[in-house]
Protein backbone atom coordinates (compact mmCIF):
# COMPACT_ATOMS: atom_id res chain seq x y z
CA UNK A 1 0.00 0.00 0.00
CA UNK A 2 1.56 3.47 -0.99
CA UNK A 3 2.25 6.11 1.45
CA UNK A 4 0.62 9.65 1.29
CA UNK A 5 0.09 12.85 2.76
CA UNK A 6 -3.22 13.34 3.72
CA UNK A 7 -5.15 16.62 2.83
CA UNK A 8 -5.42 18.99 4.95
CA UNK A 9 -9.05 18.98 6.26
CA UNK A 10 -8.80 15.33 6.92
CA UNK A 11 -4.99 16.51 9.44
CA UNK A 12 -7.31 19.14 11.12
CA UNK A 13 -10.07 16.73 12.09
CA UNK A 14 -7.60 14.30 13.31
CA UNK A 15 -6.00 16.99 15.40
CA UNK A 16 -9.57 17.88 16.08
CA UNK A 17 -9.89 14.73 18.41
CA UNK A 18 -6.88 15.31 20.50
CA UNK A 19 -7.96 19.41 20.89
CA UNK A 20 -11.95 19.07 20.65
CA UNK A 21 -12.91 16.56 22.71
CA UNK A 22 -16.55 17.63 23.48
CA UNK A 23 -18.38 21.59 24.02
CA UNK A 24 -16.66 22.32 26.91
CA UNK A 25 -13.02 21.70 25.00
CA UNK A 26 -14.44 24.48 22.54
CA UNK A 27 -15.44 27.08 25.20
CA UNK A 28 -12.02 26.48 27.09
CA UNK A 29 -9.79 27.00 23.99
CA UNK A 30 -12.15 30.22 22.78
CA UNK A 31 -11.92 31.75 26.52
CA UNK A 32 -8.50 31.20 26.71
CA UNK A 33 -7.45 32.83 23.08
CA UNK A 34 -10.03 35.67 24.57
CA UNK A 35 -7.48 35.97 27.58
CA UNK A 36 -4.00 35.89 25.90
CA UNK A 37 -6.12 39.30 23.58
CA UNK A 38 -6.27 41.21 26.51
CA UNK A 39 -10.07 40.77 27.35
CA UNK A 40 -11.07 41.77 31.09
CA UNK A 41 -15.04 41.08 30.06
CA UNK A 42 -16.14 37.61 27.73
CA UNK A 43 -19.47 36.40 27.52
CA UNK A 44 -20.39 33.33 26.62
CA UNK A 45 -23.82 31.67 25.19
CA UNK A 46 -24.51 27.93 24.62
CA UNK A 47 -27.28 26.40 23.01
CA UNK A 48 -28.10 22.82 23.31
CA UNK A 49 -25.24 22.28 25.61
CA UNK A 50 -23.40 23.08 22.75
CA UNK A 51 -24.13 20.99 20.15
CA UNK A 52 -26.37 23.61 17.90
CA UNK A 53 -24.78 26.88 18.80
CA UNK A 54 -21.61 27.96 20.65
CA UNK A 55 -20.51 31.98 20.92
CA UNK A 56 -17.69 33.58 22.60
CA UNK A 57 -17.95 37.43 22.49
CA UNK A 58 -14.80 39.63 24.18
CA UNK A 59 -13.14 43.04 24.46
CA UNK A 60 -9.72 41.99 23.75
CA UNK A 61 -7.36 43.44 21.09
CA UNK A 62 -9.00 42.02 18.02
CA UNK A 63 -7.09 40.67 14.34
CA UNK A 64 -6.27 42.40 11.78
CA UNK A 65 -7.44 41.05 8.50
CA UNK A 66 -4.03 39.55 7.72
CA UNK A 67 -4.42 37.76 10.95
CA UNK A 68 -7.56 36.84 10.73
CA UNK A 69 -7.00 34.85 7.44
CA UNK A 70 -3.99 32.95 9.11
CA UNK A 71 -5.56 32.54 12.91
CA UNK A 72 -7.71 28.76 10.86
CA UNK A 73 -3.89 27.58 9.41
CA UNK A 74 -2.47 24.64 11.60
CA UNK A 75 -0.33 25.93 14.23
CA UNK A 76 -0.16 29.45 13.41
CA UNK A 77 0.01 31.38 16.51
CA UNK A 78 0.98 34.97 17.65
CA UNK A 79 2.11 33.62 20.96
CA UNK A 80 5.48 32.03 20.74
CA UNK A 81 7.24 35.92 19.06
CA UNK A 82 10.91 33.90 19.78
CA UNK A 83 9.92 29.78 19.13
CA UNK A 84 10.99 29.22 22.66
CA UNK A 85 8.81 26.80 23.97
CA UNK A 86 10.53 26.36 27.59
CA UNK A 87 9.16 30.55 28.24
CA UNK A 88 5.56 29.82 27.57
CA UNK A 89 3.86 33.28 28.95
CA UNK A 90 0.20 32.70 27.32
CA UNK A 91 -2.85 30.26 27.69
CA UNK A 92 -2.60 29.46 24.17
CA UNK A 93 0.44 28.71 22.16
CA UNK A 94 0.19 25.57 19.65
CA UNK A 95 -1.76 26.79 17.26
CA UNK A 96 -4.75 24.29 16.81
CA UNK A 97 -7.33 25.14 18.49
CA UNK A 98 -8.68 27.38 15.56
CA UNK A 99 -8.48 25.08 12.60
CA UNK A 100 -9.37 22.01 14.51
CA UNK A 101 -12.88 23.27 15.61
CA UNK A 102 -13.35 24.88 12.00
CA UNK A 103 -12.98 21.56 10.80
CA UNK A 104 -15.62 19.74 12.94
CA UNK A 105 -18.42 22.74 13.08
CA UNK A 106 -19.41 26.06 10.59
CA UNK A 107 -17.28 28.67 12.27
CA UNK A 108 -17.42 32.06 11.40
CA UNK A 109 -15.70 35.39 13.68
CA UNK A 110 -16.23 38.79 13.40
CA UNK A 111 -13.29 41.00 15.21
CA UNK A 112 -11.92 44.84 14.92
CA UNK A 113 -8.72 45.62 15.17
CA UNK A 114 -7.73 49.34 16.35
CA UNK A 115 -5.73 49.77 13.62
CA UNK A 116 -7.99 48.93 11.02
CA UNK A 117 -11.10 51.26 9.62
CA UNK A 118 -13.56 48.65 9.69
CA UNK A 119 -14.19 45.01 11.20
CA UNK A 120 -13.61 42.19 9.33
CA UNK A 121 -15.53 38.78 9.03
CA UNK A 122 -14.41 34.92 8.06
CA UNK A 123 -16.06 32.05 7.22
CA UNK A 124 -14.20 29.16 8.10
CA UNK A 125 -15.93 26.64 5.72
CA UNK A 126 -15.23 28.79 2.93
CA UNK A 127 -12.27 30.80 3.55
CA UNK A 128 -13.93 34.13 2.66
CA UNK A 129 -13.57 37.54 4.45
CA UNK A 130 -15.30 40.37 4.20
CA UNK A 131 -16.06 43.61 5.81
CA UNK A 132 -18.12 43.38 9.07
CA UNK A 133 -19.96 45.85 11.21
CA UNK A 134 -18.07 44.40 14.38
CA UNK A 135 -16.73 47.41 16.60
CA UNK A 136 -14.68 46.40 19.53
CA UNK A 137 -13.22 42.78 20.17
CA UNK A 138 -13.71 39.47 18.67
CA UNK A 139 -17.01 37.45 18.54
CA UNK A 140 -16.57 33.75 17.17
CA UNK A 141 -19.63 31.51 16.80
CA UNK A 142 -19.27 27.84 16.67
CA UNK A 143 -22.97 26.43 15.09
CA UNK A 144 -23.76 22.49 14.08
CA UNK A 145 -20.66 21.12 16.13
CA UNK A 146 -19.39 17.53 14.73
CA UNK A 147 -21.93 17.69 12.23
CA UNK A 148 -18.96 17.28 10.20
CA UNK A 149 -17.88 13.81 12.10
CA UNK A 150 -21.29 12.10 13.22
CA UNK A 151 -19.44 10.12 14.41
CA UNK A 152 -18.33 12.00 17.51
CA UNK A 153 -21.45 13.42 17.58
CA UNK A 154 -23.09 10.63 19.11
CA UNK A 155 -20.73 10.00 21.76
CA UNK A 156 -21.80 13.08 23.71
CA UNK A 157 -23.62 13.08 26.41
CA UNK A 158 -27.05 14.71 27.22
CA UNK A 159 -27.29 18.47 26.52
CA UNK A 160 -27.70 18.76 30.51
CA UNK A 161 -24.38 16.96 30.81
CA UNK A 162 -22.37 18.83 28.46
CA UNK A 163 -24.00 21.74 30.19
CA UNK A 164 -22.43 21.38 33.51
CA UNK A 165 -19.04 20.55 31.67
CA UNK A 166 -19.04 24.06 29.90
CA UNK A 167 -20.02 25.41 33.63
CA UNK A 168 -17.01 23.50 35.30
CA UNK A 169 -14.73 25.00 32.61
CA UNK A 170 -16.02 28.98 32.82
CA UNK A 171 -15.54 28.43 36.84
CA UNK A 172 -11.83 27.25 36.37
CA UNK A 173 -11.22 29.85 34.00
CA UNK A 174 -12.95 32.68 36.17
CA UNK A 175 -11.24 31.72 39.00
CA UNK A 176 -7.75 31.97 37.66
CA UNK A 177 -8.60 35.69 36.27
CA UNK A 178 -10.25 37.24 38.71
CA UNK A 179 -9.59 40.60 37.41
CA UNK A 180 -11.67 39.38 34.18
CA UNK A 181 -15.38 39.09 34.30
CA UNK A 182 -16.89 36.14 32.79
CA UNK A 183 -21.51 35.86 32.29
CA UNK A 184 -22.02 32.63 30.68
CA UNK A 185 -25.62 32.26 28.80
CA UNK A 186 -26.75 35.62 31.36
CA UNK A 187 -27.03 32.96 34.04
CA UNK A 188 -23.80 32.60 35.63
CA UNK A 189 -21.98 36.09 36.54
CA UNK A 190 -18.62 36.93 37.45
CA UNK A 191 -17.67 40.36 37.69
CA UNK A 192 -14.33 41.41 36.86
CA UNK A 193 -11.67 42.96 39.62
CA UNK A 194 -13.29 40.59 42.07
CA UNK A 195 -11.61 40.18 45.53
CA UNK A 196 -10.28 36.54 44.95
CA UNK A 197 -12.49 35.47 48.89
CA UNK A 198 -15.90 36.92 46.81
CA UNK A 199 -14.87 35.17 43.43
CA UNK A 200 -14.00 32.00 45.29
CA UNK A 201 -17.74 31.55 47.21
CA UNK A 202 -19.18 32.20 44.14
CA UNK A 203 -17.86 29.65 42.57
CA UNK A 204 -18.08 27.26 45.41
CA UNK A 205 -21.02 28.44 47.62
CA UNK A 206 -21.77 29.88 49.95
CA UNK A 207 -20.92 27.30 52.94
CA UNK A 208 -17.50 28.20 52.04
CA UNK A 209 -17.63 31.38 53.65
CA UNK A 210 -15.42 32.17 56.85
CA UNK A 211 -14.32 28.73 56.13
CA UNK A 212 -11.55 29.09 53.86
CA UNK A 213 -7.95 29.25 55.22
CA UNK A 214 -5.65 32.01 53.41
CA UNK A 215 -2.14 30.68 52.30
CA UNK A 216 0.77 32.87 50.69
CA UNK A 217 4.81 31.59 51.38
CA UNK A 218 7.88 31.21 49.57
CA UNK A 219 10.21 29.03 49.11
CA UNK A 220 13.74 29.22 50.59
CA UNK A 221 15.17 29.85 47.17
CA UNK A 222 12.59 32.38 46.73
CA UNK A 223 11.68 30.63 43.53
CA UNK A 224 8.48 29.56 43.98
CA UNK A 225 5.38 30.90 46.14
CA UNK A 226 2.08 29.56 46.67
CA UNK A 227 -0.77 31.73 47.82
CA UNK A 228 -4.69 30.97 47.49
CA UNK A 229 -6.81 29.77 49.85
CA UNK A 230 -7.55 25.71 51.21
CA UNK A 231 -10.67 25.24 53.21
CA UNK A 232 -10.82 24.27 56.88
CA UNK A 233 -10.79 20.33 57.58
CA UNK A 234 -14.71 20.62 58.94
CA UNK A 235 -15.32 21.83 55.33
CA UNK A 236 -14.60 18.95 53.04
CA UNK A 237 -16.40 17.20 50.27
CA UNK A 238 -17.14 13.59 48.63
CA UNK A 239 -15.27 14.50 45.56
CA UNK A 240 -12.87 16.67 44.12
CA UNK A 241 -14.56 19.02 42.53
CA UNK A 242 -14.06 21.91 44.40
CA UNK A 243 -10.17 21.46 44.17
CA UNK A 244 -8.94 24.59 41.78
CA UNK A 245 -5.07 24.61 41.44
CA UNK A 246 -3.23 26.71 39.13
CA UNK A 247 0.40 26.51 37.23
CA UNK A 248 1.56 30.36 36.56
CA UNK A 249 -1.90 31.10 35.95
CA UNK A 250 -3.02 28.25 33.94
CA UNK A 251 -5.97 25.54 35.78
CA UNK A 252 -4.28 22.06 35.76
CA UNK A 253 -4.87 19.18 37.11
CA UNK A 254 -1.75 17.79 37.86
CA UNK A 255 -0.90 14.30 40.11
CA UNK A 256 2.19 15.83 41.96
CA UNK A 257 -0.17 19.19 43.27
CA UNK A 258 -3.36 16.66 43.58
CA UNK A 259 -0.99 14.29 46.02
CA UNK A 260 0.41 17.20 47.86
CA UNK A 261 -2.90 18.39 49.11
CA UNK A 262 -3.68 14.55 50.16
CA UNK A 263 -0.72 14.72 51.90
CA UNK A 264 -0.74 17.81 53.80
CA UNK A 265 -4.53 16.95 54.81
CA UNK A 266 -3.53 13.09 56.03
CA UNK A 267 -3.87 13.83 59.55
CA UNK A 268 -6.66 15.63 59.79
CA UNK A 269 -9.18 14.10 57.48
CA UNK A 270 -10.43 11.24 56.57
CA UNK A 271 -8.73 9.94 53.45
CA UNK A 272 -12.19 8.95 51.44
CA UNK A 273 -13.10 12.98 51.87
CA UNK A 274 -11.70 16.18 50.17
CA UNK A 275 -10.26 19.55 51.16
CA UNK A 276 -11.79 22.37 49.17
CA UNK A 277 -9.15 25.03 47.56
CA UNK A 278 -7.81 27.67 45.11
CA UNK A 279 -4.18 27.84 45.33
CA UNK A 280 -1.81 29.06 42.77
CA UNK A 281 1.49 27.97 41.95
CA UNK A 282 4.10 30.27 40.74
CA UNK A 283 7.61 29.38 39.48
CA UNK A 284 10.13 30.35 36.54
CA UNK A 285 8.36 29.15 33.24
CA UNK A 286 11.78 27.36 32.26
CA UNK A 287 10.96 25.12 35.52
CA UNK A 288 7.33 23.45 34.54
CA UNK A 289 6.81 21.80 31.42
CA UNK A 290 3.48 23.04 29.91
CA UNK A 291 3.90 21.58 26.54
CA UNK A 292 2.67 17.89 27.72
CA UNK A 293 -1.07 17.37 25.74
CA UNK A 294 -2.94 19.67 23.60
CA UNK A 295 -5.45 19.79 26.16
CA UNK A 296 -2.64 21.38 28.19
CA UNK A 297 -4.39 20.62 31.53
CA UNK A 298 -1.39 18.55 32.63
CA UNK A 299 2.62 20.19 33.52
CA UNK A 300 5.68 18.65 33.88
CA UNK A 301 8.01 20.02 36.73
CA UNK A 302 11.68 20.05 36.59
CA UNK A 303 11.70 19.38 40.10
CA UNK A 304 8.53 17.73 41.28
CA UNK A 305 10.16 16.46 44.76
CA UNK A 306 10.44 19.75 45.83
CA UNK A 307 7.61 21.43 44.65
CA UNK A 308 5.57 18.87 46.81
CA UNK A 309 7.52 19.25 49.89
CA UNK A 310 7.14 23.17 49.72
CA UNK A 311 3.16 22.49 49.14
CA UNK A 312 2.89 19.73 51.97
CA UNK A 313 5.26 22.34 54.26
CA UNK A 314 3.16 25.46 53.67
CA UNK A 315 -0.30 23.53 53.91
CA UNK A 316 0.64 22.11 57.03
CA UNK A 317 2.24 25.03 58.73
CA UNK A 318 -1.40 26.88 57.51
CA UNK A 319 -3.47 23.86 59.39
CA UNK A 320 -1.42 23.57 62.55
CA UNK A 321 -1.44 27.37 62.78
CA UNK A 322 -4.95 27.87 62.19
CA UNK A 323 -5.81 24.69 64.55
CA UNK A 324 -4.24 25.92 67.55
CA UNK A 325 -5.11 29.60 67.31
CA UNK A 326 -7.59 29.39 69.91
CA UNK A 327 -5.34 27.73 72.55
CA UNK A 328 -1.83 29.32 71.78
CA UNK A 329 -2.56 32.41 74.36
CA UNK A 330 -2.23 32.00 78.33
CA UNK A 331 -1.04 28.76 78.06
CA UNK A 332 0.06 28.14 81.44
CA UNK A 333 2.31 25.10 83.18
CA UNK A 334 -0.26 22.78 84.71
CA UNK A 335 1.19 19.12 86.57
CA UNK A 336 -2.27 17.52 85.92
CA UNK A 337 -2.48 15.56 82.12
CA UNK A 338 -4.62 12.98 80.82
CA UNK A 339 -1.85 11.02 80.14
CA UNK A 340 -2.73 7.44 77.35
CA UNK A 341 -3.19 4.51 79.06
CA UNK A 342 -0.57 1.82 79.10
CA UNK A 343 -0.62 -0.66 76.62
CA UNK A 344 1.63 -4.15 75.44
CA UNK A 345 1.69 -3.07 71.79
CA UNK A 346 5.60 -2.78 70.94
CA UNK A 347 5.29 -0.60 68.07
CA UNK A 348 6.38 2.88 69.55
CA UNK A 349 9.31 3.41 71.84
CA UNK A 350 9.10 2.79 75.22
CA UNK A 351 10.29 5.95 76.56
CA UNK A 352 6.53 7.13 75.57
CA UNK A 353 5.47 8.56 79.08
CA UNK A 354 2.58 6.23 80.15
CA UNK A 355 1.35 6.87 83.82
CA UNK A 356 -1.11 5.48 85.98
CA UNK A 357 -5.01 4.78 85.16
CA UNK A 358 -5.97 8.46 85.73
CA UNK A 359 -9.48 7.08 85.37
CA UNK A 360 -8.83 5.09 89.01
CA UNK A 361 -9.41 8.40 90.75
CA UNK A 362 -12.30 9.18 93.05
CA UNK A 363 -14.46 12.79 92.72
CA UNK A 364 -17.48 13.24 93.79
CA UNK A 365 -19.70 11.75 91.18
CA UNK A 366 -22.82 13.62 91.56
CA UNK A 367 -21.09 17.23 90.82
CA UNK A 368 -19.74 16.17 86.92
CA UNK A 369 -22.92 17.55 85.49
CA UNK A 370 -23.06 20.97 87.36
CA UNK A 371 -21.24 22.80 89.95
CA UNK A 372 -23.64 25.56 91.14
CA UNK A 373 -22.15 28.32 93.49
CA UNK A 374 -25.07 27.35 95.82
CA UNK A 375 -24.94 23.47 96.54
CA UNK A 376 -26.86 22.10 98.85
CA UNK A 377 -24.28 20.90 101.11
CA UNK A 378 -21.29 23.30 101.84
CA UNK A 379 -19.60 20.85 103.83
CA UNK A 380 -19.22 18.44 100.49
CA UNK A 381 -15.56 17.77 100.17
CA UNK A 382 -13.13 17.34 97.15
CA UNK A 383 -15.15 20.39 94.88
CA UNK A 384 -12.66 21.04 91.93
CA UNK A 385 -13.19 24.67 91.08
CA UNK A 386 -9.45 25.31 89.71
CA UNK A 387 -8.80 29.39 88.51
CA UNK A 388 -8.92 28.24 85.27
CA UNK A 389 -11.83 30.86 83.84
CA UNK A 390 -8.80 32.78 81.65
CA UNK A 391 -7.55 30.03 80.02
CA UNK A 392 -8.55 29.00 76.57
CA UNK A 393 -11.05 26.55 76.97
CA UNK A 394 -11.87 27.91 80.49
CA UNK A 395 -13.01 26.48 83.41
CA UNK A 396 -14.86 23.20 83.65
CA UNK A 397 -18.77 23.10 84.78
CA UNK A 398 -19.97 20.13 83.62
CA UNK A 399 -20.38 17.07 81.76
CA UNK A 400 -23.33 16.53 79.43
CA UNK A 401 -24.44 12.84 78.38
CA UNK A 402 -20.89 11.31 79.89
CA UNK A 403 -19.92 12.82 76.28
CA UNK A 404 -19.25 16.36 76.58
CA UNK A 405 -17.36 18.41 78.70
CA UNK A 406 -18.90 22.06 79.47
CA UNK A 407 -16.50 24.86 80.44
CA UNK A 408 -17.09 28.86 80.47
CA UNK A 409 -14.41 30.98 79.36
CA UNK A 410 -14.65 34.72 79.24
CA UNK A 411 -15.95 34.69 75.53
CA UNK A 412 -18.64 32.12 76.63
CA UNK A 413 -19.89 28.67 76.56
CA UNK A 414 -17.27 25.80 75.85
CA UNK A 415 -18.27 22.90 74.52
CA UNK A 416 -15.62 19.51 74.13
CA UNK A 417 -16.24 16.90 72.49
CA UNK A 418 -14.29 14.30 75.32
CA UNK A 419 -12.90 11.39 72.66
CA UNK A 420 -11.94 13.72 70.23
CA UNK A 421 -9.80 15.58 72.47
CA UNK A 422 -8.14 12.72 73.95
CA UNK A 423 -7.60 10.97 70.59
CA UNK A 424 -5.93 14.35 69.23
CA UNK A 425 -4.00 14.30 71.95
CA UNK A 426 -2.87 10.37 72.04
CA UNK A 427 -2.29 10.92 68.29
CA UNK A 428 -0.02 13.70 68.70
CA UNK A 429 1.77 12.09 71.77
CA UNK A 430 2.31 9.14 69.43
CA UNK A 431 3.17 10.96 66.11
CA UNK A 432 6.33 12.85 68.08
CA UNK A 433 8.19 9.88 68.77
CA UNK A 434 10.36 7.61 67.25
CA UNK A 435 8.88 4.67 65.84
CA UNK A 436 10.49 1.42 67.40
CA UNK A 437 11.87 -0.79 64.63
CA UNK A 438 12.72 -4.45 64.46
CA UNK A 439 16.08 -6.06 62.44
CA UNK A 440 15.13 -8.89 60.81
CA UNK A 441 16.92 -12.07 60.98
CA UNK A 442 16.50 -13.13 57.17
CA UNK A 443 15.43 -10.47 55.31
CA UNK A 444 11.58 -10.39 53.43
CA UNK A 445 12.31 -10.89 49.74
CA UNK A 446 9.55 -9.27 47.73
CA UNK A 447 10.09 -9.85 43.81
CA UNK A 448 8.57 -7.26 41.51
CA UNK A 449 9.98 -6.34 37.65
CA UNK A 450 12.95 -5.02 37.51
CA UNK A 451 11.07 -1.43 37.06
CA UNK A 452 9.19 -1.57 40.05
CA UNK A 453 12.19 -2.27 41.83
CA UNK A 454 14.07 0.67 40.06
CA UNK A 455 10.74 3.05 40.91
CA UNK A 456 10.60 2.04 45.09
CA UNK A 457 14.29 2.12 45.41
CA UNK A 458 14.50 5.80 44.33
CA UNK A 459 12.00 6.63 47.71
CA UNK A 460 14.60 4.03 49.96
CA UNK A 461 15.62 7.12 52.19
CA UNK A 462 12.12 7.89 52.49
CA UNK A 463 10.88 4.50 53.52
CA UNK A 464 13.61 4.47 56.12
CA UNK A 465 12.00 7.88 57.74
CA UNK A 466 9.37 5.71 58.17
CA UNK A 467 11.23 2.72 60.23
CA UNK A 468 11.88 0.91 56.61
CA UNK A 469 15.04 -0.42 55.74
CA UNK A 470 15.21 -2.07 52.07
CA UNK A 471 17.44 -2.63 49.33
CA UNK A 472 17.79 -4.78 46.19
CA UNK A 473 17.94 -8.52 46.04
CA UNK A 474 18.88 -9.00 42.72
CA UNK A 475 17.50 -7.91 39.44
CA UNK A 476 14.19 -8.23 40.00
CA UNK A 477 13.08 -8.50 43.75
CA UNK A 478 13.76 -6.09 46.74
CA UNK A 479 14.85 -6.95 50.26
CA UNK A 480 13.81 -5.84 53.78
CA UNK A 481 16.14 -5.82 56.06
CA UNK A 482 14.35 -3.69 59.29
CA UNK A 483 10.71 -2.81 59.52
CA UNK A 484 8.47 -0.88 62.33
CA UNK A 485 7.81 -3.29 65.24
CA UNK A 486 4.54 -5.46 65.20
CA UNK A 487 3.81 -4.21 61.62
CA UNK A 488 3.17 -6.93 59.01
CA UNK A 489 1.44 -6.27 55.42
CA UNK A 490 1.09 -7.59 52.53
CA UNK A 491 4.27 -6.38 51.23
CA UNK A 492 3.92 -7.71 47.81
CA UNK A 493 0.81 -5.17 47.31
CA UNK A 494 2.48 -2.35 49.54
CA UNK A 495 5.39 -1.80 47.10
CA UNK A 496 3.34 -2.38 44.00
CA UNK A 497 1.41 0.57 45.22
CA UNK A 498 4.42 2.55 45.78
CA UNK A 499 5.89 1.67 42.05
CA UNK A 500 2.72 2.92 40.71
CA UNK A 501 2.66 6.21 42.76
CA UNK A 502 6.14 6.74 42.00
CA UNK A 503 6.10 6.19 38.29
CA UNK A 504 2.81 8.56 38.17
CA UNK A 505 3.77 11.22 40.61
CA UNK A 506 7.81 10.91 40.80
CA UNK A 507 7.23 10.36 44.98
CA UNK A 508 4.86 7.88 46.93
CA UNK A 509 3.13 8.82 50.18
CA UNK A 510 1.73 5.22 50.67
CA UNK A 511 3.51 4.12 53.54
CA UNK A 512 3.08 7.58 55.35
CA UNK A 513 -0.60 6.93 54.97
CA UNK A 514 -0.21 3.28 56.40
CA UNK A 515 1.89 4.56 59.14
CA UNK A 516 -1.10 7.51 59.50
CA UNK A 517 -4.00 4.99 59.98
CA UNK A 518 -1.86 2.43 62.25
CA UNK A 519 -1.45 5.84 64.35
CA UNK A 520 -4.57 7.19 64.24
CA UNK A 521 -6.45 3.57 64.77
CA UNK A 522 -3.98 3.44 67.61
CA UNK A 523 -5.15 6.86 68.93
CA UNK A 524 -8.76 5.95 68.74
CA UNK A 525 -8.99 2.61 70.97
CA UNK A 526 -6.67 3.94 73.30
CA UNK A 527 -8.83 7.09 73.91
CA UNK A 528 -11.90 8.25 76.56
CA UNK A 529 -14.49 7.06 75.02
CA UNK A 530 -17.56 9.01 74.16
CA UNK A 531 -20.08 7.80 77.21
CA UNK A 532 -17.43 7.22 79.91
CA UNK A 533 -18.58 9.34 82.74
CA UNK A 534 -15.42 11.53 84.08
CA UNK A 535 -14.61 13.62 87.20
CA UNK A 536 -14.05 17.18 87.44
CA UNK A 537 -10.18 17.11 87.94
CA UNK A 538 -9.73 14.52 84.43
CA UNK A 539 -11.95 16.53 82.56
CA UNK A 540 -10.05 19.96 83.71
CA UNK A 541 -7.06 17.69 82.68
CA UNK A 542 -8.35 16.91 79.43
CA UNK A 543 -8.63 20.62 78.80
CA UNK A 544 -5.71 21.84 79.60
CA UNK A 545 -3.87 19.05 78.04
CA UNK A 546 -5.72 19.89 74.49
CA UNK A 547 -4.75 23.96 74.93
CA UNK A 548 -1.23 22.70 74.78
CA UNK A 549 -1.43 20.09 71.89
CA UNK A 550 -0.50 20.91 68.68
CA UNK A 551 -3.38 20.91 65.93
CA UNK A 552 -5.98 20.48 69.06
CA UNK A 553 -8.66 22.13 67.09
CA UNK A 554 -9.38 19.14 65.31
CA UNK A 555 -9.68 14.72 65.66
CA UNK A 556 -7.67 12.92 63.31
CA UNK A 557 -10.43 12.94 61.16
CA UNK A 558 -11.41 16.13 60.41
CA UNK A 559 -14.48 16.47 63.30
CA UNK A 560 -14.05 20.00 65.31
CA UNK A 561 -12.82 18.84 69.23
CA UNK A 562 -14.22 22.05 70.29
CA UNK A 563 -16.73 24.75 70.03
CA UNK A 564 -17.38 28.17 71.89
CA UNK A 565 -20.46 29.94 71.71
CA UNK A 566 -20.26 33.56 71.99
CA UNK A 567 -22.23 35.44 75.16
CA UNK A 568 -23.00 37.95 72.48
CA UNK A 569 -24.96 34.64 70.66
CA UNK A 570 -26.49 33.16 73.87
CA UNK A 571 -28.37 36.69 74.53
CA UNK A 572 -29.74 36.54 71.00
CA UNK A 573 -31.25 33.25 71.84
CA UNK A 574 -32.76 34.12 74.74
CA UNK A 575 -33.69 37.85 73.45
CA UNK A 576 -32.01 39.89 76.07
CA UNK A 577 -30.72 42.21 73.38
Amino acid sequence: MAVRVLPDFLVNQIAAGEVVERPASVVKELVENALDAGADQIIIDVVDGGRTLISVIDNGGGMTREDLANCIMRHATSKLPDDDLLNINFMGFRGEALPSIASVSDMTIDTFHNGEENGWQLNANTNEIKPSSWESGTRIRVANLFAKTPARLKFLNSDKSEMLAILDVVKRLAMSRVDVGFILNDKWRFPKNQDLIERIISVMGEDVRGAMLPVDAVSSSSQMRIHGFVSHPTLRRASSVDQYLFVNGRSVKDKVLVAALRAAYMDVMHAREFPLCALYLELPNRDVDVNVSPAKTEVHFLEPTHVRAFIIKTLRDVLSKTLNQNVSENIVNNNSSFEIPQTRNNFFQPNIPTAHNFFAQTFVADKTFNQSPIRPNDNVENVFEPDTFDLPLGRVIGQLNNKYILAENRDGFVIVDQHAAHERITYEKLRKHEIKTQPLLAPIVVRMKSEDVESVLTIADELKQSGLHIDSFGDGAIAIFEKPADWDLNWEKCFQEIADEVRGYGHSSRLQEKLHLKLANYACHHSVRSGRKLNMAEMDALLRDIEKTERGGECNHGRPVYKVIPISELDEMFERI
